[in-house]
């Protein structure tokens, strides 16, 4: 094998020292272009701007989708309660629309008891007066009556119905225990009077 002549080597030599520069060029353009990305500070905020941003849309979105959410439950909570309420306002007022069934129903037994005795001692022209009044008082009442039912939620009026009925199955009972007590009492009443027109 015969060595390479000097031309030969020279060219070799050059040719190795052309693709050695061509890669040290390659080199020093990227790490100039990686240098130049580091100092770019306007497009390095860019990015962080934009990373911020879509980080605060996620962000976002998560806060408004828990507003939602405990929106709906506080919504459903108030649902709840106001039913609770509104069905405790009806039990109240029917309990107190039955005791003033019952209170009125005691108090007509009375007054009917009283009226009976005060006719047996009045003229005549003032029982008239007081039939009239007493016609007019019922006719009154009877209007508040009507007047309530059609102002009264439907709820409302059918717990008073029920109170209602209740009252007149008490009334017959309250109506005999009232004339047995007048009953007993006109009794009395007459014997002591006997006794003291005997003396």
């Amino acid at each position: 094998m015969s060595k390479p002549t000097r031309d030969e080597r020279t060219a070799t030599g050059t040719e190795e020292l052309r693709v050695q520069l061509e890669h040290s060029r390659e080199e020093l353009g990227q790490t100039v272009e990686a240098l130049v990305a580091k100092t770019d500070v306007k497009a390095r905020a860019q990015e962080k701007a934009a990373e911020v941003k879509e980080q605060a849309v996620v962000k976002a979105a998560e806060v408004k989708e828990q507003a939602v959410v405990k929106a709906a439950e506080v919504k459903e909570q108030a649902v709840v309660k106001a039913a609770e309420v509104k069905e405790q306002a009806v039990v109240k007022a029917a309990e107190v629309k039955e005791q003033a069934v019952v209170k009125a129903v005691e108090l007509k037994a009375k007054a009917a008891g009283v009226a009976h005795q005060v006719q047996e001692k009045l003229p005549d022209t003032v029982r008239d007066k007081a039939a009239r009044a007493v016609g007019e008082a019922r006719a009154q009442a009877s209007q508040a009556g009507r007047v309530w039912e059609e102002k009264a939620p439907e709820p409302l009026r059918q717990k008073a119905a029920q109170g209602a009925r209740a009252a007149r199955d008490k009334r017959t009972v309250l109506l005999v225990a009232a004339a047995g007590a007048v009953t007993l009492w006109l009794a009395r009443r007459r014997t002591s009077r006997g006794g003291s027109a005997r003396s």
